[in-house]
């Protein structure tokens, strides 16, 4: 139906789904875990499951839509519909045709891009940056990503354009998951903030972060991880949400200095949790290195949910 568009969101624990209509409204959605296994061929298979059950339930077949988006990370080339460096998918090595891949298996077209970006471009559209005619999405999770909107348009560089995470905060610093040291996502990316967690806990800091991870049997220190230990008052949690808070507000003042946006808008799995709790204190970090201090972008948190990836990433096709 040329009316409905489909959006995967892909992401290194799970897959979401949507079916959307013109207006941005949801008419069906499906979640499934990311495989640990299978390498790229296997992701790509159960994005397809996951995106024919959304269908079901919106009543339509998939070859009937006017097309799927997909929002990925690593390297998503539009033109090509390839993905390569998804480090936090299983097995991802070198490129894979994941846009040909899921068009054979959906019987429809498929496009791809920047999973943050088009998060992003959802949230200017349909979410938190409406009012705006340009804005950055700084999406706080697993790693710290960005999308950029100027003059209501995406921008995408040469194609690796909004790598906020890897802006360096501290030169020589911390060793970021990228490899490189210094960067904002050393400091701020969950994956990061839990390696240090365990490194510091291993030399005897005293910390409760890995006792309720177990006791919730999460094989990782979630978001709501965090959360619980910082309602308990857990030192280490605390110090290292702020040291995260620091490196978020110096690079994305950084970034605001270079091309004063209009608004700054909050998302992923710590952003959203936490961007009304920290708001105060990320935007009195970043007033402490921007040129026009007095002239702040507005500070807002995503307000899509969990939806907004599979949703922008079905805007893909209303460009």
């Amino acid at each position: 139906m040329a009316n409905l568009r489909g959006g995967i969101d892909l992401g290194g624990t799970k897959i979401q789904t949507a079916i959307v209509d013109a207006g941005g409204e949801v008419l069906g959605e499906s979640r499934r875990p990311t495989p640990t296994d299978g390498g790229p061929a296997g992701v790509a298979e159960q994005m397809a499951e996951a995106l024919r059950e959304a269908a079901e339930q919106a009543k339509v077949e998939p070859a009937d839509l006017e097309g799927v988006g997909v929002g990925s990370p690593g390297d998503a080339d539009e033109k090509t519909g390839a993905v390569s460096s998804a480090k936090n998918l299983p097995d991802w090595e070198g490129s894979f045709p994941l846009a040909s891949t899921l068009k054979d298996a959906l019987g429809t077209a498929v496009r791809v891009g920047n999973d943050v970006q088009v998060a992003t471009e959802a949230e200017f559209h349909l979410g938190a940056g409406r009012e705006f005619q340009s804005l950055i999405g700084v999406f706080w999770g697993t790693g710290v990503g960005g999308g950029l909107v100027l003059d209501g348009k995406p921008w995408l560089g040469r194609g690796a354009a909004g790598e906020i995470g890897h802006m360096v905060v501290k030169r020589g610093g911390a060793k970021c998951p990228c490899g490189r040291k210094g960067c904002m996502e050393a400091y701020a990316g969950r994956s990061a903030m839990e390696a240090e967690a365990r490194r510091l806990h291993e030399e005897g800091t005293k910390t409760d972060l890995f006792k309720l991870m177990e006791k919730h049997e999460k094989p990782r220190l979630t978001s709501g991880i965090w959360e619980r230990a910082l309602d308990q008052g857990d030192h280490l949690a605390e110090d290292l949400v702020n040291r995260a808070i620091e490196a978020l507000g110096t690079g994305i003042a950084s970034a605001v200095n270079l091309i004063d946006p209009e608004a700054i808008i909050i998302g992923g799995g710590l952003g959203v949790r936490f961007g009304d709790r920290y708001m105060e204190p990320l935007t009195r970090e970043m007033s402490k290195h921007l040129f026009l201090d007095e002239k702040p972008p507005a500070v807002k948190v995503a307000s899509l949910g969990d939806l907004g990836g599979a949703i922008g990433a079905s805007l893909l096709f209303a460009r």
